[in-house]
Parts: structure tokens; sequence; C-alpha cells
């Protein structure tokens, strides 16, 4: 058998990867009044400006159940578990919580990918593919840990007003306003969620991004990723950008935000996630 790598919805992977590499996804939920939904099995519109819709975490016991369907299947081999992070969501907490009521929990390794979409995606990418090359279960654990670590995302929001509402940015940004007259860009670092610097328009923002991230890949190859909420168009251009500009993408993927990250991003927002070293 080989070791099994779980992740839970908001890493945003397309369903061809899941399928291929044989990626366990745990769905997260959306709160709309009093319906709860999973996320990736509820297909149900969502407005996702509305400040009644909210998000929540998996239990321990859904996570449990999981990551013992996983251990199964991977007949002893083990379990590698990459969340989104603990600094954005319960999940990574809940897991741990899971671990420990399980009865081989020495055969499951939790990691905090230490972001968000495709930033927790890409280390889930890099570790199933050392799993499926038959890899023992700490160097897959290990090439978790390595491209989430090496990982950098950094993102174009319309609004900040989600963001502060869902308590995912940092006090740093109180000063903008609930309509934008400048527009933030935003990374990741270290799981938090920070200002990384203003624009005056979207293009000067976009522009911003993209040099950003081509400063994050540096010269030596990368996996990178590109991600939006209803802005196919920004989307494409930011990625024929950034393939002219990267030197060596090892692989390019691309997805939207699925809904359990567009309810804090909101509409408009577009990202972009870069692993130095590329995802192996």
């Amino acid at each position: 058998m080989a070791v099994v790598v779980v992740t839970d919805s908001s890493a945003s992977l397309p369903a061809e990867l899941v399928a291929d590499l044989g990626i366990l996804v745990v769905p997260l939920h959306v709160l709309v009044d009093d319906r709860a939904l999973g996320e990736g099995v509820d297909d149900e519109p969502i407005d996702y400006t509305s400040s009644t819709v909210t998000t929540s975490a998996p239990s321990p016991g859904e996570l449990c159940a999981a990551y013992e369907r996983a251990l199964a299947r991977s007949g002893g081999d083990g379990v590698v578990a990459v969340h989104i992070s603990r600094q954005l969501s319960a999940t990574w907490e809940a897991g741990r919580q899971a671990i420990r009521d399980m009865d081989a929990a020495d055969r499951v390794r939790l990691v905090d990918s230490l972001s968000a979409g495709l930033g927790t995606g890409l280390p889930v990418l890099a570790a199933a593919r050392r799993a499926r090359a038959g890899a023992a279960l700490e160097i897959v654990y290990d090439a978790a840990t390595s491209a989430a670590a090496r990982g950098r995302a950094f993102i174009v929001v319309n609004r900040t007003e989600q963001l502060r509402r869902g308590g995912r940015l940092s006090s740093a940004a109180a000063f903008f306003g609930t309509e934008l007259v400048t527009k933030p860009i935003l990374q990741i670092v270290d799981g938090r969620l920070e200002l990384r610097e203003k624009a005056r328009t979207r293009s000067k923002a976009y522009a911003k991004l993209v040099a950003a991230a081509v400063d994050a890949a540096g010269e030596d190859g990368a996996t990178v990723a590109v991600q939006h909420l209803g802005a196919p168009d920004a989307a494409d251009t930011l990625t024929a950008q950034l393939t002219d500009l990267i030197p060596d993408i090892r692989e390019l993927v691309t997805a939207e935000f699925g809904p359990t990250l567009a309810v804090h991003l909101g509409p408009g927002a577009v990202g972009v996630l870069v692993v130095p070293g590329g995802c192996g």
C-alpha cells in the first residue's frame, strides 16, 4: 500500500489532481442562516457579501473518521494530513484533537500549511506525489512541511470589510474604510494574513502582486498557482504575465476560491501562490 494524504476543502485543488493522486478531502462548512453546507458537497448559491454567512471547521469527529478511513486505505503505511493555517481556521486544532482519539495516532502526521487556498494545496501535492512514489511516512511528511515553509501567498481584494468581520485580517489594516479608495495587497506570513502594501488602482495592485510573486519565485524554478473569485479575466492576465516573468515554472495550477475562503475574501479577489524550488 502507500501513505495517504488528507486535506480540507479550503485547499481548492482541482478535482482531477485529487482523483489522480488519491487525496482524501474533508469538507469545511459554510453556515447560511440555519443550514450548514459542506464545501464541495452541497452545491447551493451563496451570497458572499451577506453578513449572516459564516464558516466553520470540521469537527474532531469528522476529521477522526477521515483519518481512520485514510489509514485503512493506506494498509497501515500511514497518513499525512495537511490543513489550512491554524491562524486562519480551527481545522488544524480539530485535527490535533482527532489524532488524540485514534488508536493508531503514531501513524498520522499533522501539517500546518501556514497558508490557505492553493497555498495549502501545493504542499498537499508535494506530499501526495511522494506518497504515490512509495515514500515512507516521514518522507511524505517532510515533503509537505518543506513546501509549506517555502510557500508564499499574495492576495488582492476589492474590500477588506469581510476579512475584518471574520477576524482574519490584522488590525494593521483597520484604517481602510468600507469603500476602499486604495487597493490592498495582502500576504500570508507565518500563517497570518497581513497587509503588505497599497495601490491606488486595481491595475497597479495587480502589478505589485505580480512583482511580489516574481521576487518570491527566485531564479531556480518554482511551482505557481493563481486563484480568483469571479475574476477570470484578471486571473488569465496574471497567469500570462507570471508565465513570461518567472523563469522555469515547473507547474502552474489555477482554480477558483472555494466557498469557505470566498466568504472572507469577497467577489473579485485574486491570489498568487508560489513555492520556490517546486513541489516535486
